[in-house]
């Protein structure tokens, strides 16, 4: 058994793959060589010790001559070494661990070797060794292989580094994460950051530093003592600060022409010794006065676990969130529907990879087919329906509006008549601000679904309970401002904004679908639920925040064009009409909009008319009895502005 583990382990060593060596691409050095390497200190170790020795005053013993004795404790050192692996780790990698083994190692050989000699003392009356020179040499040893794997180390740090551009960075705070940022900036082998010093927000620290390092207090006077320090830019770390000081300071630091880096606390990092993979230049979504939000997992998990889930849409921006997020409660089944063949196949292949104990059901289909959405409703007890499907971006639904009747309308009705059918316990509809007092094509669309729902709940003839979410615009969904502002930055610009006064809400894309679980547990029926989106957004603020911290200069280095609104847009956006009334809930970020419902018959009546009219593709009089239906419909910037001044006559 010794002999077989013997040889795998030889094997592991001498002939393993990745102890070839790679001329052309040595990425690092092979077991074998590094054996190689250190039996060769351990003989160089040994002449030096022979030196030294020579020229005090010892006599050696005669047992073995200077050859055999090299051998002998060369192949002592060998066993050693082979023993307690010294030679496994990477040598650039080195850490205190790989340390510790090589001086165990050395004293190990040299205490065994001491045992050898003193044994052989008891049965011949001869010692072999000398003591002294045994415990010089395995000091010698230690100090060559310690030395050997620092050059190492240096030299590869070094080329990793050279001609690599170099950025003095100061950490923000002086807690337990930033010092540990600190840490991992000073030891990372390939990196573009110096350490140029630690930022105080509370104490002035005098003559001390960390890590070698000046430590700054951060006042009025911060930015121009810096300057002396030739500061590239400043790094803020997890959680320590509000979004509101993170502005202020990016504010000022951007005045400065310093760059801005953002590093989360070092124990959520991925790999802790790849240092620019987690130290990134700050996001603007991480500067969007976001608040964080606290959900109630008991009532969420109370109508989740367990069930079996439609999600409309959930190859989309948001119903893929909620689809993630559902995944977390444990449901029965979870049925995802999209008619997007790609977006579908690629979120099959990654909930099946993160959430291998949910039963999925990934359904490529049209929300506009009945007979096939029917077949869903027969074959699945269906709890919960989660409707994200929808036609959303404004100027294209402006110029196909039938598509926009026939999903973001005929879709929706189509869908709540089965659940009520199939007794769904409760079905929560994705709707938008757009919504609200629409002037244009999809948030009337949107609107008459809202429509159709609450009269359906409030007409009795239904146990399901219809519930509705209304939110703005969310950060890093298909087509939104953020990403298709970093793209034409990306180019070169220009930056294009379509009015100086535009303002929008955000709301990240978790937020939004956290909330619309949380609705979903609220809702008796017949609600529209209305989050709250924080502070609204300045278009033009935001691209010229964008454009600086890309490091570049908004006008001079980026052009930024006005070019008009678009068909169908408005300045800013609401979230409640003039004739809504808004109600808090428990939950502090979410309001209940009370809205008078229209009788059931009289929107049927007029959705037959509509539905009629984009059959026909008469585009001007579907819009014009959509108009009727939802009647605070006023187009903007659109060729139907003339039906608003018809209505008027």
């Amino acid at each position: 058994m010794r002999w077989r583990y013997f040889k795998i382990r030889a094997k592991q060593i001498f002939w393993n793959e990745d102890n070839r060596v790679r001329i052309r691409n040595l990425n690092y050095l092979p077991r074998w060589l590094v054996l190689i390497i250190d039996l060769v200190t351990v003989v160089f170790s040994f002449f030096m010790t022979f030196f030294i020795a020579s020229h005090l005053n010892v006599t050696f013993y005669e047992v073995l001559t200077l050859w055999e004795e090299c051998v002998f404790i060369s192949l002592v050192y060998f066993s050693s070494f082979f023993l307690f692996s010294t030679y496994a780790g990477l040598i650039r990698h080195s850490t205190f661990v790989d340390i510790f083994k090589i001086a165990f190692s050395c004293g190990f050989s040299a205490v065994l070797l001491a045992v050898i000699s003193y044994s052989y003392y008891l049965f011949s009356g001869f010692k072999i060794f000398l003591i002294p020179f045994l415990i010089i040499h395995a000091v010698i040893t230690f100090a060559c292989m310690l030395m050997l794997r620092i050059l190492v180390k240096s030299l590869y740090t070094y080329m990793m580094n050279m001609g690599r551009k170099k950025y003095r960075v100061l950490i923000m705070g002086v807690n337990d994460d930033s010092i540990a940022v600190g840490e991992a900036l000073s030891i990372s082998d390939h990196q573009n950051f110096v350490l140029a010093g630690f930022v105080s927000f509370k104490k002035r620290y005098q003559k001390i530093k960390i890590q070698g390092a000046p430590i700054f207090k951060y006042d009025a006077d911060f930015f121009e003592r810096i300057v002396d320090y030739k500061v590239n830019g400043i790094v803020l770390v997890g959680s320590q600060l509000s979004v509101s000081e993170k502005n202020k300071i990016v504010d000022r630091a951007l005045e400065k022409n310093l760059r801005i880096y953002y590093a989360p606390s070092i124990s959520q990092w991925e790999n802790a010794s790849d240092v620019s993979a987690n130290i990134k230049e700050i996001q603007i979504e991480d500067l969007l006065e976001r608040s964080p939000i606290l959900l109630d997992d008991t009532k969420i998990n109370e109508y989740l676990s367990g069930r079996s889930i439609l999600v409309t849409g959930g190859a989309g921006s948001i119903g893929s969130e909620i689809v993630r997020q559902v995944s977390q409660y444990h449901p029965k089944k979870l049925i995802v529907l999209d008619q997007a063949e790609s977006p579908l196949h690629s979120l099959e292949l990654e909930l099946r990879k993160n959430f291998p104990n949910i039963d999925f059901e990934f359904v490529l289909a049209d929300v506009r087919k009945k007979n096939r959405l029917e077949h869903i409703f027969q074959s699945n007890d269906l709890s919960v329906v989660f409707h994200a499907a929808a036609y959303k971006h404004v100027p294209l639904i402006e110029r196909n509006p039938t598509e926009a009747v026939q999903v973001n309308i005929l879709g929706t009705i189509t869908l709540a008549d089965l659940a009520s059918a199939y007794q769904v316990d409760r079905f929560v509809m994705v709707s938008t601000d757009k919504a609200v007092n629409p002037t244009n094509v999809m948030g009337a669309s949107k609107r008459a679904a809202e429509i159709y729902v609450q009269a359906l709940m409030h007409s009795g003839s239904s146990d399901t309970k219809f519930i509705t979410t209304r939110f703005g615009n969310v950060l890093g969904s298909n087509g939104s401002v953020i990403p298709y502002f970093k793209e034409q930055i990306k180019n070169g610009g220009p930056v294009t904004v379509t009015h100086e006064n535009i303002i929008r809400y955000f709301m990240t894309i978790p937020e939004a679908c956290q909330l619309v679980l949380q609705a979903g547990t609220m809702g008796q029926g017949g609600e529209v639920f209305v989050f709250d989106m924080g502070k609204p957004v300045k278009i033009m603020d935001l691209a010229r925040k964008m454009i600086k911290l890309s490091g570049l200069e908004p006008d001079t280095d980026i052009e930024i064009a006005v070019i008009g609104l678009r068909p169908g847009e408005k300045l800013y956006e609401e979230l409640l009409s003039d004739a809504a009334t808004a109600l808090p809930t428990h939950h502090k970020k979410i309001l209940r909009a009370i809205d008078e419902p229209m009788p059931l018959d009289r929107v049927m009546h007029l959705i037959i008319e509509i539905a009629a009219a984009a059959e026909t593709s008469d585009d001007v009089l579907m819009i014009n009895q959509l108009k009727i239906l939802v009647p605070e419909f006023k187009s903007e910037n659109s060729v139907y502005q003339l039906l608003d001044s018809d209505r008027k006559n």
